[in-house]
């Protein structure tokens, strides 16, 4: 083909005809109007108020060595780990489990927050990090399934002091939740709603982690005298 004056006479003028001042005018505040929307639903989108909770709690019992030492058992792979309670907790995997934490009332609605948890190995313990939360109870309640995030930490250790016949176990946990303040609560100051669930983390990890080390403490008593069953110790109850 060969490009020359021919090659563009069937191409007209009027088909490249500009629009009217006033179909630009419309157009405009068409464009406008949108814009003027999306902006407004950003805007509150990002004005819904958000509540933060924060809790830490650190735990220490004293442990008796027996044949085999603590540390020893602290070094195990989670592999080997007993669930300690069948009730509350079951194996995902090799290094990750399912909790089931205790059911309790936030202003009146049920709570029953489903974790799942990853185990990471260290060399004088443990380290338990939050993958995931799932919460259970009240319609109002699992409605905030997807408006909400959680963190949680939980280092267990202990010293490795091998000519001491006594060594210190210790749990040093931290939680933490960003959630959007449901419609229902918005009239509640931002910060009792805060102060009240602050609250509710600091008395579940109250209840849990002392519980949870006597558990801790107990199936070592069990592994260093030779118990190969390792049964769960606990009832699912506080």
């Amino acid at each position: 083909m060969v490009l020359g004056s021919s090659s563009f006479t069937s191409t007209k003028l009027t088909s490249l005809s500009l629009p009217s001042h006033k179909t630009s005018e419309n157009a405009l505040q068409r464009g406008a109007s949108s814009f003027k929307f999306v902006c407004v639903r950003a805007s509150a989108a990002s004005s819904v108020p958000k509540a933060r909770f924060v809790a830490r709690r650190k735990e220490s019992v004293s442990v008796r060595q027996l044949e085999r030492p603590l540390i020893e058992y602290m070094s195990l792979p989670a592999s080997q780990y007993s669930v300690l309670d069948a009730e509350r907790i079951e194996r995902v995997d090799e290094n990750t489990f399912r909790c089931y934490v205790y059911r309790f009332k936030f202003f009146n609605f049920e709570v029953c927050p489903v974790l799942l948890v990853k185990v990471e190995e260290r060399p004088n313990g443990c380290c338990i990090k939050l993958l995931s939360c799932k919460l259970e109870g009240s319609p109002m309640v699992v409605a905030q399934n997807d408006k909400f995030n959680a963190s949680m930490v939980n280092q267990i250790s202990c010293t490795n002091q091998s000519d001491s016949l006594v060594q210190e176990l210790t749990s040093d946990a931290v939680i933490e939740v960003s959630i959007e303040v449901p419609f229902a609560f918005r009239p509640i100051p931002l910060g009792m709603i805060e102060s009240t669930g602050t609250q509710v983390l600091e008395q579940i990890l109250r209840l849990m982690l002392p519980r949870f080390m006597a558990q801790l403490v107990k199936d070592y008593q069990a592994w260093a005298t030779g118990d190969t069953s390792r049964q769960p110790l606990g009832t699912g109850k506080i």
